[in-house]
């Protein structure tokens, strides 16, 4: 019983370390004003046919804060690459010289800013439902482990375990939503 107990445990983590690791791309892909590779992250070309992210066609850097340079690796593909930056909606405007395409990131304005906070408020808040649920089912494995023989020390230690685990899982996401918060409103 105590390794099925152990085993809901290790369960119940591994679900709520997902659930931190996609709420961390969710919030790269809100942009803080400043360029980052990730803004491009659901951008995808048609490479020879074949639907291709753009980051495994080209390589993106940021020279500054506020550009990106997009390097294709077959220079035939500038103009594809600006077609589905621009369908993309983003909101960015590439231009090319000829070797490479680059994106100026315009900087947010206040509303955009609170917008964003928002958006990332919404995504953190969505991650805290999605370990209450992980909670929920953990919690009812117990209940029937319970009802199989568990003792009740026992089951009631695995509760306290599991609401420990939710009780850290959702100060981490406080703190990403505070660091984010807080990058996205710098100016």
């Amino acid at each position: 019983m105590e390794d099925e107990v152990k085993f809901y445990l290790d369960l119940a983590k591994n679900d709520m370390q997902e659930t931190l690791k996609r709420l961390e791309i969710n919030l790269t892909k809100i942009r803080a004003g400043k360029a980052n590779p990730q803004m491009l992250r659901n951008v995808s070309i048609d490479y020879y046919g074949v639907n291709t992210p753009l980051a495994q066609a080209s390589n993106i850097s940021t020279p500054d804060a506020q550009t990106l340079s997009i390097q294709p690796f077959d220079k035939n593909l500038i103009s594809e690459i600006e077609q589905a930056i621009v369908e993309s909606n983003l909101g960015f405007n590439p231009s090319n010289n000829g070797e490479k395409v680059i994106i100026h990131v315009p900087p947010l304005t206040e509303d955009r800013r609170r917008d964003l906070v928002k958006q990332a408020k919404s995504e953190t808040e969505n991650a805290k439902v999605q370990i209450r649920n992980i909670r929920q089912k953990a919690n009812d494995e117990m209940k029937k482990l319970g009802k199989d023989g568990l003792s009740e020390d026992l089951q009631r230690d695995a509760e306290a375990s599991v609401q420990e685990l939710t009780n850290t899982y959702t100060g981490k996401i406080d703190d990403m939503f505070a660091v984010k918060e807080k990058d996205i409103m710098k100016v």
